[in-house]
């Protein structure tokens, strides 16, 4: 895909910060003449792009992996806006001459240098790139968005508190992309201009989230140099679980990450240009996807990246019957959850996304994403005024004109006489909260409160029940911080009144091995039977609820009557979608869902809840409290980590106490939400 000719513009680096060199400076400034305009563009490095745990990684021959961190005095990834031009965004990188996207007045235009011309650069509009169209093909609204939250604890003005407060908090995704063999030869076996497009893809993606408050930190770039590591095939829907597969097995073992997306050269089956799972965020599975490289602009790649990130955030796609609003005209790009992606590229989000999110974000996904980075790990160079507390600092509230903290000199970025902290939850009135004072509370029945040490202006990081743990009484298991049942999906098809069928329903419809019964795929046109003992790992079914499912216009009712040997039928209530080549079927049974008495719902298989070792977590606990996915006691209020065997202040070597000094009352059931199961939830488990 090349650009046309013509529309270049004429750049000329001047300004404070210095001209475009190999030192990256901290600030850039250039100006464009375009046509009759001349535009201002101020960059600033994005300083919380690459973490300092950041890693390479390439093979040899022989297949040995080569991973190395590199001494960086300053990365050369910017973010800036247009001077003078409210709304107006730019995204570019110095690594190899000025390259990017400026969007300005609902317009956005590519930045390249030109071919074999030292210091000229073509500006031209996105629209004359010439490429493939690609599509998701998938027209629906999925399941996980349209329910009621079931998980949502009794207290509704909690509740509200604390949807404000979680949308408030910043998100951070350490995310690992990779690329695969093709896209290394389509890249001209150059690992150098490999990476640095995967950064740049990366630097797109953390500009497209920031408006929802969330960040994308890179811990690490991967090409497959010298062979695919897993098989990638023009089929995007079996690429699409080995790569995951992979990611499990060999990636995470290796390399801690949140979320890794694979950028393939192979250019997959019909109009499909990525795929990914719905609302799959930090979990081991699947918070993953695949991105076919379709552009010779990484921006195409971002902005596909982008969508797919978009669909393991539970974000479904703006569809017409949704009537989502979009900031951005669909002749100018429209919204990134467009099912089909064309030209000019969208590089927005609509009201849908936004709400899709929060409500993801209300049951509980991504618990993963609420630990803030430690500071020093962003690389750039230390600086007072740019917002990040690094070392040797005490406060960093920005420049002196925008500080607004009390507790910091801006100018020196030491705290104020008498202060002890400047930040952080844990803070207040330039003052530590006493140890106890709760800080984050449980957003759902699987996760646990944090609480103020007394010793840090920070909440402690964010940590949940241990997989496998009873939830909802006892109707569920925790599985990655979230309580699954059959009855919260069958709401979330059918709407309120809806249950799970009889288990004779799912034995008899899942035993087909059809698209309307099944576990699951072999591959993107083969299903697989459920053995009986696997049967409530298929396709869910349902009885009562509305008279077709809620999730969309393109979800249809699948009903089976089943005779019985004494006399009469069991009407059985599936459902099947319509849909595309992006999002697995949202008919099938989640993973983490109850499938009988100590056994859980694992890769379409009914498996043993022992296979998490939670008994045996919890045996440590001295029955005083439970485990954490950290495998640590959170103890009772009156008993003391780390085993809860002495008397104490409650709470976790990782969560701070539960009480305060002197308080007499258990505060086990702050703001609506239970912190330790009760003795009978805990028992299931011997």
């Amino acid at each position: 895909m090349w650009p046309e000719e013509g529309g270049a513009g004429h750049i000329h680096t001047v300004l404070e910060g210095g001209t475009y060199s190999r030192n990256h400076p901290e600030v850039l400034n250039f100006r464009i003449q375009l046509e009759s305009k001349e535009l201002i563009i101020n960059l600033e490095r994005n300083e919380g792009l690459i973490a300092s745990s950041f890693t390479e990684t390439h093979y040899l021959q022989d297949g040995t992996d080569i991973s190395f961190t590199r001494n960086y005095t300053g990365h050369c990834y910017y973010h800036g806006h247009v001077q003078g031009y409210s709304g107006s965004t730019a995204s570019l990188s110095t690594c190899s001459g000025l390259r990017g996207l400026i969007t300005f007045e609902n317009n956005t235009y590519i930045l390249e240098p030109m071919k074999n011309e030292t210091n000229k650069y073509k500006l031209f509009p996105v629209e004359n790139l010439k490429g493939t169209w690609g599509s998701c093909g998938s027209h629906h609204n999925t399941s996980t968005l349209a329910a009621e939250d079931r998980l949502q604890p009794p207290s509704q003005m909690w509740a509200r508190r604390r949807k404000r407060e979680t949308l408030k908090m910043t998100k951070y995704v350490e995310l690992v992309i990779v690329a695969d063999n093709r896209e290394f030869q389509r890249q001209g076996k150059d690992l150098e201009k490999v990476k640095q497009r995967l950064i740049e893809i990366a630097n797109h993606v953390d500009k497209f989230y920031r408006p929802l408050n969330i960040r994308i930190v890179l811990v690490g770039v991967e090409v497959w140099n010298d062979i695919d590591k897993c098989s990638i095939s023009q089929d995007p829907f079996t690429s699409l679980h080995e790569f995951l597969d992979w990611r499990k097995m060999k990636l995470l073992p290796r390399k801690s990450h949140d979320n890794a997306q694979l950028i393939s050269g192979v250019y997959f089956q019909g109009t499909t240009i990525g795929m990914a799972p719905i609302m799959s965020m930090c979990t081991a599975e699947q918070s993953g996807g695949i991105v076919m490289d379709h552009s010779d602009s990484p921006l195409g790649a971002a902005v596909t990246l982008a969508h797919e990130l978009g669909h393991n955030f539970g974000m479904n796609h703006d569809t017409l019957e949704r009537g989502c609003g979009c900031s951005v005209a669909a002749d100018k790009g429209g919204c990134i959850m467009n099912p089909s992606t064309g030209f000019p590229f969208p590089m927005v989000f609509s009201s849908c996304s936004k709400k899709d999110l929060e409500a993801s974000l209300e049951k509980g996904m991504g618990m993963c994403l609420f630990n803030l980075p430690e500071v020093k790990q962003s690389f750039g160079g230390q600086k007072c005024g740019n917002g990040y507390v690094e070392q040797g600092e005490e406060c960093d509230c920005g420049e002196p004109e925008e500080c607004m903290n009390l507790c910091c000199n801006a100018t020196t970025c030491t705290l104020k006489p008498d202060a002890v902290c400047a930040h952080g939850l844990c803070c207040e009135n330039c003052q530590l909260k006493p140890a106890g004072t709760a800080c984050r509370d449980s957003s759902n029945s699987c996760d646990l409160p944090e609480f103020c040490t007394g010793a840090s202006p920070h909440c402690p990081a964010n940590v949940y029940l241990h997989d496998g743990h009873p939830c909802q009484g006892v109707d569920g298991y925790c599985y990655n911080g979230i309580c699954q049942t059959h009855e919260q999906q069958c709401v979330t098809l059918w709407g309120p009144g809806a249950k799970p069928a009889p288990g004779i329903c799912f034995e008899r419809v899942n035993s087909a091995g059809d698209p309307y019964g099944n576990c699951g795929k072999h591959s993107k046109s083969s299903f697989a039977k459920c053995e009986m003992r696997d049967a409530k790992c298929g396709k869910i079914q349902c009885q009562g609820g509305a008279s077709r499912p809620v999730i969309g216009t393109n979800a249809v009712s699948i009903e089976t009557n089943i005779p019985l040997q004494e006399g009469g039928r069991i009407l059985c209530r599936g459902t099947h979608v319509y849909l595309g080549d992006d999002m697995p079927d949202p008919g099938l049974v989640l993973a983490g869902t109850k499938c009988a008495d100590g056994k859980i719902c694992l890769n379409r298989r009914c498996q043993n809840v022992s296979v998490f070792g939670v008994h045996e977590c919890v045996m440590q606990c001295h029955q005083r409290g439970v485990c954490n996915n950290r495998k640590n006691c959170h103890c009772e209020a009156h008993w003391a980590p780390p085993f809860c065997d002495k008397f104490g202040f409650g709470g976790s070597t990782d969560s701070g106490p539960v009480r305060r000094a002197g308080e007499q009352e258990t505060r086990q059931k702050g703001a609506g939400a239970s912190t330790v199961p009760t003795r009978a939830d805990t028992s299931v488990l011997t």
